[in-house]
């Protein structure tokens, strides 16, 4: 009998719908995968900005994937906002212990507006006690300059920084190009061994936001459907880009993108 694949995301939810828990269970349906949540924290926000951001308690966190682990268990698993230390070490915990492997972690810092959403103390806990756990790491460059402590500014140090980032102990790294200047993105991944580059055209909008979640969704998705994980990038790479072409355009600010977009 063949089962559905089943992704667990632990993340912030967005009252606008574009980022966080919202945008990963919208991308996990799309790509034919159940969906499932653990709320982290709650956010005020809209495409304009994080009007505020009230954490749960650890234990709700840690509550809510307990229950999911032990009775649905997931093919594959990812983590958004986290908030702070204390989050991080219980969820890292709960990973440890329910052994989830194909975990992805998108290192949330701050928001498309500057809103912070990772406190600095919690940084120290993300490289100890979260990075090890992961499958593979999706920073954008202002992220990785955050955990490395480095300047990354070309594609040259963006392979630096990918082993930098490897080294605290994340099986695989994909250092996302988005920040570069160009007419096409370049994102690298790196295994530990080699490197490859995915490239891609870059889409000029403002209707952009929750492009980190959604793509880290998909590529949770794709993990949980067995597709090995260079696969699982092009497919995730191609759905983004789908998703800011044909974004709603909607909202004052920085609008979602389409999280209904088709890709083969």
């Amino acid at each position: 009998m063949q089962t559905i694949a089943k992704a667990l995301t632990i993340a912030g939810s967005d009252s606008g719908g574009g980022a966080g828990i919202q945008a990963d269970l919208k991308t996990f349906h799309q790509l034919g995968v159940y969906g499932m949540s653990a709320i982290t924290a709650i956010t005020a926000q809209n495409t304009l900005g994080v009007a505020g951001v009230y954490p749960l308690p650890t234990e709700a966190v840690s509550h809510q994937m307990r229950e999911v682990l032990r009775d649905l268990g997931a093919d594959a698993a990812k983590t958004g906002m986290l908030f702070d230390a204390a989050i991080i070490k219980a969820v890292s915990e709960e990973i440890r212990t329910f052994g989830l492997k194909k975990l992805v972690v998108d290192p949330v810092m701050i928001a498309k507006g500057g809103a912070k959403l990772l406190l600095d103390e919690a940084i120290a806990a993300l490289k100890t006690d979260l990075l090890p756990l992961a499958e593979v790491v999706t920073p954008n460059l202002p992220e990785a300059e955050c955990m490395t402590g480095m300047e990354i500014r070309t594609p040259e140090e963006m392979r630096e920084g990918a082993r930098a980032i490897h080294a605290l102990g994340a099986r695989n790294v994909l250092m996302k190009g988005g920040h570069l200047e160009g007419d096409t993105v370049v994102d690298i991944l790196f295994d530990g061994t080699n490197f490859y580059e995915l490239a891609h055209e870059r889409i000029q909008t403002r209707h952009t936001h929750g492009t980190g979640c959604t793509f880290s969704a998909a590529l949770t998705a794709e993990l949980a459907k067995n597709t090995p994980l260079v696969g699982a990038v092009e497919k995730a790479n191609r759905f983004i880009f789908e998703a800011i072409k044909t974004a709603p355009q909607i909202g004052g600010g920085h609008g979602p993108t389409n999280h209904w977009a088709v890709v083969e």
